[in-house]
């Protein structure tokens, strides 16, 4: 624009002066007036022209000397984040910061065994999970929505839901003989609120339906050392519901206390609460022991009706009182400790006493004698390559109290695995497993004929996905 300016101001400038040196006649006085109003405006015009492109140009320099060569790309880039940022709305924004602290996670657990019995329906007797032989089976499909606390960004409070579908939902959750409803909770195998309670280290409160850590076992496969899993993760408790406490004392030691309804009851079977009382400790950062010691009373003192009259209730809560009702305590030792001894090798252990009591008192016609089961399990696990593991499991239950299978016996099992990490969350699981006892106790092929003994090969495939990292 400047430089039209200026030619067109230089072509008026020398017309008038050729007009004057030529001695023709110029205008009259009023164009004269009129032509020079419009050379003064275009010259200040162009003046102020001249001062913002002097202006843009010292701009642009100082803008130069300050960016280093390889910076512009990534000013580019930040101001484009900022720019993004800023057109964030409040609102947006709070439902952002909450999608990015929950995590949703996926698990499948799938498996073929083969039972070398040929038992009748092709049935593994006293297996938790792979109960059958001779069947490409769906153990679980499990959802886990987890919005854990984070003290870091100042909340305290969390909340966790697992949902479970498939063969291991039957194992896991209640039945009519142990809680009233178990069909309203089948497929919720956890759900829970957290608060943190800011005194001392923080004592974190859950409250909810939670899995049992009685026992060094737990439900999802890809966080254990075998793909089956012991005796003693199928006898002792997998779920409560009620109050959980976690106090730490130290960075190395906490104390643990559970208010619950019973064992594997959403719903209570009595008005008694059981407790736990507990400690974890860490004398080193490669050893972890827990200590837990349950009390509980798991009798019944009601029982289903068919009739409680024209009152309108929900389904499944017709009952009617058992008395006098059994008040026999149930105890529960349970210890277990892990040792990392190097980064690829790895030893367990785990010891369980189970003492039980049909009536507190005897008196005539009610015993008080107790029934007992206890033993434990040894645990070993080797990491070959990045991809490879070997495994190995030893467990012994005394169960001469007839607590666990209904038969007064001693069972054994020895279990070794073949762990293939395919890629992060597909994991290949090859096992054979030796369950034996001093007890007719397994299916055969005969109908009616147990076997002491029971042989299985399977293949465990297991997929995982979601945000959440190390333990489900």
């Amino acid at each position: 624009m400047v430089a039209m300016a200026l030619p067109f101001c230089a072509f008026l400038a020398q017309g008038q002066t050729a007009q004057r040196e030529a001695g023709m006649p110029g205008p009259q006085d009023q164009d004269k007036q009129a032509m020079q109003q419009r050379i003064d405006k275009l010259e200040d015009e162009v003046t102020e022209l001249k001062a913002v492109v002097k202006q843009l140009q010292s701009g642009s320099s100082a803008s130069d000397a300050s960016t280093p060569p390889s910076a512009p790309d990534g000013a580019a880039k930040a101001n484009g984040v900022a720019e993004q940022q800023n057109l964030v709305q409040p609102e947006d924004r709070k439902a952002h910061d909450f999608l990015r602290d929950t995590t949703i996670n996926l698990g499948l657990d799938t498996y073929y065994a083969y039972n070398f019995n040929h038992p009748v329906g092709r049935v593994n007797l006293l297996r938790a999970y792979d109960v059958f032989s001779n069947e490409i089976s769906l153990s679980q499909a499990s959802v886990i929505l987890e919005h854990a606390p984070d003290l870091n960004e100042g909340r305290r409070w969390g909340a966790r839901l697992d949902l479970q579908f498939g063969q291991a939902t039957d194992t896991l959750q209640g039945n009519p003989s142990n809680e009233p409803r178990p069909q309203i909770y089948r497929n919720i195998f956890q759900a829970y609120g957290t608060y943190v309670i800011p005194v001392g280290k923080g004592i974190n409160i859950d409250f909810g339906k939670w899995s049992s850590s009685l026992g060094i076992e737990g439900n999802y496969t890809k966080d254990q050392m075998n793909y089956s899993r012991s005796y003693w993760f199928y006898f002792l408790p997998f779920y409560h519901m009620g109050l959980r406490a976690s106090i730490p004392l130290s960075d190395r030691f906490a104390i643990n206390y559970w208010l619950v309804n019973g064992t594997n009851q959403v719903e209570a079977t009595n008005g008694f609460k059981d407790q736990l009382f507990g400690f974890t400790a860490k004398p080193s950062n490669s050893v972890s022991w827990t200590v837990n010691y349950y009390l509980g009373q798991e009798h019944p003192d009601r029982e289903a009706a068919d009739n409680c009259g024209p009152v309108p209730i929900q389904p499944g809560l017709c009952f009617t009182a058992i008395r006098p009702a059994p008040n026999g305590r149930t105890h529960i030792f349970d210890s277990y400790v892990t040792w990392k001894a190097t980064p690829k090798l790895a030893f367990a252990l785990e010891g369980d006493y189970f003492i039980q009591r049909l009536w507190q008192n005897s008196a005539p016609g009610q015993s008080s004698a107790p029934s007992h089961t206890d033993g434990g399990a040894a645990y070993f696990q080797y990491q070959v390559t990045p991809k490879i593991a070997l495994a190995t499991r030893a467990a012994y239950m005394s169960d001469r109290g007839a607590l666990f299978s209904g038969i007064s016996q001693a069972l054994k099992e020895n279990t070794l695995t073949l762990d293939y990490k395919v890629s992060e969350g597909l994991l290949m699981r090859y096992e054979w497993r030796r369950d034996f006892s001093n007890q007719p106790s397994f299916l055969s092929d005969a109908q009616g004929v147990l076997s002491k003994d029971q042989n299985t090969a399977t293949l465990g495939i297991v997929w995982w996905w979601g945000r959440k990292e190390g333990s489900w």
